[in-house]
Protein backbone atom coordinates (compact mmCIF):
# COMPACT_ATOMS: atom_id res chain seq x y z
CA UNK A 1 0.00 0.00 0.00
CA UNK A 2 1.39 3.63 -0.87
CA UNK A 3 1.75 6.38 1.59
CA UNK A 4 1.24 9.33 -1.39
CA UNK A 5 -1.53 10.57 -0.77
CA UNK A 6 -3.32 12.51 -3.93
CA UNK A 7 -3.71 16.10 -4.11
CA UNK A 8 -4.63 19.39 -5.72
CA UNK A 9 -2.37 21.28 -8.04
CA UNK A 10 -0.76 24.48 -6.87
CA UNK A 11 -2.35 27.24 -8.79
CA UNK A 12 0.13 29.37 -9.73
CA UNK A 13 -1.54 30.65 -12.71
CA UNK A 14 -4.76 32.66 -14.04
CA UNK A 15 -8.19 30.48 -14.09
CA UNK A 16 -8.82 29.53 -17.54
CA UNK A 17 -4.61 29.39 -18.87
CA UNK A 18 -4.79 26.46 -21.00
CA UNK A 19 -2.96 23.34 -19.94
CA UNK A 20 0.79 23.68 -20.52
CA UNK A 21 1.28 27.11 -19.19
CA UNK A 22 3.54 27.65 -16.64
CA UNK A 23 4.20 23.96 -16.07
CA UNK A 24 1.86 23.27 -13.88
CA UNK A 25 -0.30 20.59 -16.46
CA UNK A 26 1.00 18.46 -19.30
CA UNK A 27 0.32 19.93 -22.94
CA UNK A 28 -3.24 18.94 -23.87
CA UNK A 29 -3.96 15.82 -25.86
CA UNK A 30 -6.91 16.57 -27.73
CA UNK A 31 -9.56 13.36 -26.53
CA UNK A 32 -12.53 12.02 -28.35
CA UNK A 33 -14.75 10.63 -25.69
CA UNK A 34 -17.98 8.10 -25.88
CA UNK A 35 -20.72 7.98 -23.40
CA UNK A 36 -23.03 4.81 -24.57
CA UNK A 37 -25.02 2.29 -22.98
CA UNK A 38 -28.64 1.42 -21.96
CA UNK A 39 -28.19 3.11 -18.69
CA UNK A 40 -28.57 6.36 -17.41
CA UNK A 41 -25.78 8.76 -16.89
CA UNK A 42 -24.12 9.14 -20.51
CA UNK A 43 -25.69 13.00 -20.74
CA UNK A 44 -24.92 13.36 -17.20
CA UNK A 45 -21.15 12.58 -17.73
CA UNK A 46 -20.83 14.68 -20.18
CA UNK A 47 -21.85 17.52 -17.88
CA UNK A 48 -19.55 16.74 -15.88
CA UNK A 49 -16.55 17.10 -17.92
CA UNK A 50 -18.17 20.01 -18.67
CA UNK A 51 -18.18 21.54 -15.75
CA UNK A 52 -14.82 20.89 -15.03
CA UNK A 53 -13.53 22.26 -18.53
CA UNK A 54 -15.84 25.57 -17.66
CA UNK A 55 -13.99 25.63 -14.58
CA UNK A 56 -10.81 25.17 -16.53
CA UNK A 57 -12.22 28.68 -18.51
CA UNK A 58 -12.11 26.31 -22.21
CA UNK A 59 -14.94 27.56 -24.37
CA UNK A 60 -17.90 25.44 -25.05
CA UNK A 61 -20.53 24.61 -27.51
CA UNK A 62 -23.38 21.57 -27.51
CA UNK A 63 -25.26 20.02 -30.14
CA UNK A 64 -28.19 18.08 -28.57
CA UNK A 65 -29.24 15.98 -31.78
CA UNK A 66 -32.56 15.09 -30.43
CA UNK A 67 -33.63 17.07 -27.83
CA UNK A 68 -36.25 19.93 -28.98
CA UNK A 69 -35.52 23.54 -29.23
CA UNK A 70 -38.31 24.39 -26.89
CA UNK A 71 -37.85 22.21 -24.33
CA UNK A 72 -37.01 24.14 -21.11
CA UNK A 73 -34.00 21.36 -19.45
CA UNK A 74 -32.04 21.98 -16.67
CA UNK A 75 -28.92 22.02 -18.06
CA UNK A 76 -30.00 24.43 -20.72
CA UNK A 77 -30.85 26.96 -18.48
CA UNK A 78 -27.90 26.24 -16.47
CA UNK A 79 -25.76 26.60 -19.93
CA UNK A 80 -27.00 30.32 -20.73
CA UNK A 81 -26.18 31.29 -17.21
CA UNK A 82 -22.67 29.91 -17.68
CA UNK A 83 -22.11 31.37 -21.13
CA UNK A 84 -22.09 27.80 -22.54
CA UNK A 85 -22.83 27.64 -26.06
CA UNK A 86 -26.02 24.49 -26.03
CA UNK A 87 -27.72 24.04 -28.61
CA UNK A 88 -30.80 22.23 -28.87
CA UNK A 89 -31.71 21.02 -32.47
CA UNK A 90 -33.82 18.22 -32.72
CA UNK A 91 -37.38 17.57 -32.27
CA UNK A 92 -37.82 15.48 -29.61
CA UNK A 93 -37.82 12.12 -29.54
CA UNK A 94 -37.70 10.40 -32.84
CA UNK A 95 -39.24 7.13 -32.00
CA UNK A 96 -42.64 9.28 -31.39
CA UNK A 97 -42.25 11.31 -34.66
CA UNK A 98 -45.10 11.43 -37.52
CA UNK A 99 -42.25 12.44 -39.59
CA UNK A 100 -39.47 10.94 -39.95
CA UNK A 101 -37.98 12.93 -43.34
CA UNK A 102 -38.29 16.14 -41.28
CA UNK A 103 -35.93 14.18 -38.27
CA UNK A 104 -33.33 13.17 -41.07
CA UNK A 105 -32.96 16.36 -42.42
CA UNK A 106 -32.91 18.23 -38.65
CA UNK A 107 -30.32 15.75 -38.14
CA UNK A 108 -28.42 16.32 -41.50
CA UNK A 109 -28.76 20.30 -40.64
CA UNK A 110 -27.48 19.24 -36.86
CA UNK A 111 -24.10 17.70 -37.71
CA UNK A 112 -23.78 20.20 -40.46
CA UNK A 113 -23.40 23.00 -37.81
CA UNK A 114 -21.67 20.26 -35.74
CA UNK A 115 -18.68 20.08 -37.99
CA UNK A 116 -18.76 23.56 -38.26
CA UNK A 117 -18.19 24.70 -35.22
CA UNK A 118 -16.09 21.41 -34.70
CA UNK A 119 -13.62 22.84 -37.81
CA UNK A 120 -13.56 26.81 -36.54
CA UNK A 121 -10.88 25.99 -34.23
CA UNK A 122 -12.86 28.57 -31.86
CA UNK A 123 -13.37 26.06 -29.24
CA UNK A 124 -11.89 23.54 -26.65
CA UNK A 125 -15.03 21.32 -26.07
CA UNK A 126 -17.93 20.33 -28.36
CA UNK A 127 -20.15 18.08 -26.99
CA UNK A 128 -22.41 16.27 -29.72
CA UNK A 129 -25.55 15.01 -27.21
CA UNK A 130 -27.25 11.96 -28.58
CA UNK A 131 -25.40 11.98 -32.03
CA UNK A 132 -25.25 8.07 -31.59
CA UNK A 133 -28.93 8.10 -32.39
CA UNK A 134 -28.85 9.03 -35.99
CA UNK A 135 -26.08 7.30 -37.01
CA UNK A 136 -27.79 3.91 -35.92
CA UNK A 137 -30.92 5.25 -37.72
CA UNK A 138 -28.55 5.70 -41.06
CA UNK A 139 -29.25 9.46 -41.17
CA UNK A 140 -25.81 9.62 -40.60
CA UNK A 141 -22.62 8.02 -41.66
CA UNK A 142 -20.28 7.02 -39.42
CA UNK A 143 -17.08 7.21 -41.75
CA UNK A 144 -18.23 11.04 -42.17
CA UNK A 145 -18.29 11.94 -38.53
CA UNK A 146 -15.17 9.71 -37.68
CA UNK A 147 -13.50 11.41 -40.59
CA UNK A 148 -13.84 14.85 -39.39
CA UNK A 149 -13.29 14.11 -35.94
CA UNK A 150 -9.97 12.93 -36.94
CA UNK A 151 -9.17 15.89 -39.23
CA UNK A 152 -10.20 18.74 -36.78
CA UNK A 153 -7.96 21.10 -35.29
CA UNK A 154 -5.45 20.67 -32.92
CA UNK A 155 -6.65 21.19 -29.13
CA UNK A 156 -10.40 20.53 -29.70
CA UNK A 157 -12.09 17.87 -27.59
CA UNK A 158 -14.89 16.24 -28.49
CA UNK A 159 -17.74 14.21 -26.40
CA UNK A 160 -20.15 12.11 -27.69
CA UNK A 161 -23.33 10.27 -26.16
CA UNK A 162 -26.03 8.31 -26.92
CA UNK A 163 -27.34 4.27 -27.16
CA UNK A 164 -26.13 1.55 -29.27
CA UNK A 165 -22.81 3.45 -30.36
CA UNK A 166 -21.71 1.32 -33.51
CA UNK A 167 -18.56 -0.16 -33.39
CA UNK A 168 -16.47 2.57 -35.96
CA UNK A 169 -17.32 5.21 -32.74
CA UNK A 170 -16.06 2.51 -30.23
CA UNK A 171 -13.23 1.91 -31.82
CA UNK A 172 -12.34 5.41 -32.62
CA UNK A 173 -13.01 7.07 -29.43
CA UNK A 174 -10.30 7.42 -26.75
CA UNK A 175 -12.24 6.99 -23.96
CA UNK A 176 -15.49 4.32 -23.95
CA UNK A 177 -17.79 4.15 -21.09
CA UNK A 178 -21.08 2.11 -21.32
CA UNK A 179 -23.52 2.93 -18.81
CA UNK A 180 -25.65 -0.13 -17.54
CA UNK A 181 -28.62 -0.19 -15.85
CA UNK A 182 -28.84 -1.84 -12.56
CA UNK A 183 -31.47 -0.63 -10.81
CA UNK A 184 -33.62 2.65 -11.64
CA UNK A 185 -36.54 4.59 -10.17
CA UNK A 186 -39.10 4.26 -13.07
CA UNK A 187 -38.98 0.56 -11.91
CA UNK A 188 -40.53 1.87 -8.56
CA UNK A 189 -43.12 3.72 -10.16
CA UNK A 190 -41.06 7.21 -9.30
CA UNK A 191 -41.40 9.74 -12.68
CA UNK A 192 -38.32 11.74 -13.90
CA UNK A 193 -37.60 14.84 -11.48
CA UNK A 194 -36.20 17.88 -12.58
CA UNK A 195 -33.04 18.68 -11.04
CA UNK A 196 -32.43 15.58 -11.01
CA UNK A 197 -33.52 13.75 -14.42
CA UNK A 198 -33.98 17.27 -16.44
Amino acid sequence: MTTEKWSEPTEDVEPGAQPGEGGLFPKRNPLVLLYTGDGKGKTSSALGVTMRAWGRGWKICWLQFIKSKTANYGETRAAKRMGIEMIPLGDGFTWLSKDINKDIALARECWALAREKIESAAYDLVVLDEITYPITYGWLQADEVIGALRDRPADVHVIMTGRNAVPGLVEFADLVSEMTEVKHPYQQGIKAQRGIDF
